[in-house]
């Protein structure tokens, strides 16, 4: 299967799209950073600044950004800059000693999730979380099997990457990762629901003839490497349920749709109504600032927590947790949530529009300012029709990416403060260039 990470990775060092000076600058980095490393677009961007939903060349040029979550809050927040280089200035070091400011983050952070979820670890990043959660879940289980969908991302350790079947066939799956389609209405013509879940008892029946215990099934909340499958709400409750009845763990993965991206709810899970073991966090959580966390229950922690210590150097230090509250502040303050929702609706519904317009536009599928759109040629996804559009708005100045297996839709994931006239850009934009494309 086509992967993709092959859509957006056209350009290599030499191939002439770029100015003289950008030119050099790839060869630069093409030295340095090794083949590892991937650049966006067919005609790389050259970024010197951001702010709020918009990224800067060194000409001036503007681009908006329609799928930065990373910069969750708008990029180079003031009141983030300020509270991170305030307490830079004041004192930086680690969990091993008191400090009131972890404490007050950790106890605003868990007052957004369900009583049941009372412990949180820090870490700096999301794949560090999912790594932590792993080891968890094998200690409270006494498993290994771990279930996860088969484009997933959960990350770029070694345990993680062999649960992340969208980076490419270097290292996973893993020998005790079990994947199953994603949730569907193609895969699961029948129901989500309930295929999902039969899909999710069918793997652990698979680990169990091989002597492999269940330990834990790890999604994406919005299943944002899948293709964005938001929908219907409610229907992780079964697959919770089947994976407990097999003695595994429920992990809801957040670190792409957490912290109010979807617009209904602050995290991903609580559309679905369910309450898992352990909920991960990172990407949006310091709005570049590289912070993440693992939200636990008590009984999950417990065994680990006697039989091992956790410490890490710079997961949840001074300045992570003064980010942290003001990335929390500003969210609450400036209505993100609510703008995610309502610039959110009319995004999805601006889309569902132009398909009357395009044969292009196939399902758009959203959640609040998440959003997978679907490009077709003769009524079928076409990766290579979505490719072109990607790099096309990028011409156009709109930064945007893809998803799926085969990086046949859209994803938009823009930073929350988006606004209803960045909305009109895109949708005019797109309109202008379909019928080109």
């Amino acid at each position: 299967m086509t992967r993709q990470t092959t859509m957006l990775n056209a350009y290599t060092p030499g191939a002439g799209h770029l100015s003289p000076e950008d030119e050099a600058l790839a060869q630069r980095r093409a030295k340095a950073l090794g083949p590892a490393y991937r650049l966006f677009y067919e005609t790389p961007v050259h970024l010197v600044r951001g702010e709020g939903v918009h990224l800067y060349a060194p000409d001036g040029t503007r681009y908006l950004d329609c799928y930065n979550n990373v910069a969750s809050v708008g990029h180079c927040h003031p009141r983030v800059v300020e509270a991170l280089s305030r307490q830079a200035a004041t004192l930086a070091t680690h969990t091993r000693y008191l400090h009131d400011g972890i404490l007050a983050y950790a106890e605003q952070l868990l007052a957004l999730f369900p009583p049941e979820l009372s412990h949180v670890m820090f870490t700096c990043t999301g794949s560090e979380a999912n790594d932590l959660a792993l080891r968890i879940a094998r200690a409270a289980t006494g498993g290994t099997g771990v279930i996860v969908t088969d484009n997933a991302y959960h990350g770029v350790t070694l345990a993680t990457a062999e649960m992340s079947m969208s980076i490419g066939p270097a290292v996973a799956p893993g020998p005790t990762v079990f994947p199953i389609p994603a949730p569907s209405a193609q895969n699961y013509p029948s129901g989500i629901a309930e295929g999902f879940a039969a899909a999710v008892s069918a793997a652990c029946d698979r680990m169990q003839a091989q002597g492999i215990r269940p330990a834990l099934l790890i999604v994406d909340t919005i299943f944002s490497s899948d293709g964005v499958f938001p929908d219907p709400p409610g229907f992780l409750v079964p697959a919770a349920a089947a994976i407990r009845k097999a003695g595994g763990l429920f992990l809801a993965d957040e670190v792409q749709p957490g912290f109010g991206r979807t617009g209904s709810q602050f995290w991903g899970f609580q559309r679905h109504g369910v309450i898992p073991d352990m909920v991960s966090m990172g990407k949006p959580m310091g709005n570049g600032y590289p912070m993440a966390g693992l939200a636990v229950r008590p009984d999950t922690i417990a065994e680990f927590g006697q039989k091992a210590r956790y410490f890490n150097t710079f997961g949840g230090n001074a300045v992570a947790a003064a980010v942290g509250l003001a990335v929390l502040d500003v969210i609450r303050d400036e209505g993100l949530q609510q703008n995610a929702l309502t610039v959110g609706t009319a995004f999805a519904e601006g889309l569902r529009g132009l398909a009357g317009r395009h044969d292009a536009i196939g399902e758009t599928r959203a959640a609040g300012l998440f959003i997978g759109q679907t490009i077709l040629t003769d009524g079928r996804p076409d990766p290579a029709r979505t490719a072109r559009l990607v790099n096309a708005l990028r011409d156009n100045h709109i930064l945007i990416s893809s998803t799926g297996p085969r990086g046949d839709s859209l994803k938009i994931r823009p930073p929350l403060p988006f606004s209803l006239s960045d909305v009109d850009r895109v949708l005019t934009t797109l309109d202008r260039l379909l019928p080109s494309l």
